[in-house]
């Protein structure tokens, strides 16, 4: 079930397999942020976290520039912080992308796990 399906990010929830899924098309602005965190925050409260997964999607998701890989690990470290069974982060189909979340899974405490793909996506 799609809860929100905007031009920049798209939040589903799939109760049969008990996730939520999170994906971001092309690179997220500060002035898109301020909505993706308050439709974040409303699709995450309609779950029992500790039993749901948590899937960011992050296949179409673009290099983002030098400056905003600080905010990159801040949002990897929130994610991890919402109290989900478990989180799972799929590779961007872009290489440089991929290694910047890559890294920036590195330098924080991520428990999750960084995946090629899901079975259940949007």
């Amino acid at each position: 079930m799609i809860v929100v399906d905007k031009k920049k990010y798209k939040m589903a929830i799939n109760e049969v397999a008990k996730e939520v899924h999170v994906q971001v098309r092309g690179l997220m602005r500060e002035e898109d942020a301020e909505g993706y965190m308050v439709d974040l925050q409303d699709t995450i409260t309609k779950v029992s976290r500790h039993e749901y997964t948590f899937v960011v999607d992050g296949t179409h998701q673009t290099p983002v520039p030098s400056k905003v890989v600080p905010q990159l690990e801040q949002t990897m470290q929130f994610y991890s912080s919402l109290g989900f069974k478990d989180v799972l982060v799929i590779k961007p189909s872009s290489k440089i992308a991929q290694v910047q979340i890559r890294n920036a899974l590195e330098r924080i405490d991520f428990t999750g796990t960084f995946i090629d793909k899901s079975h259940n996506s949007i």
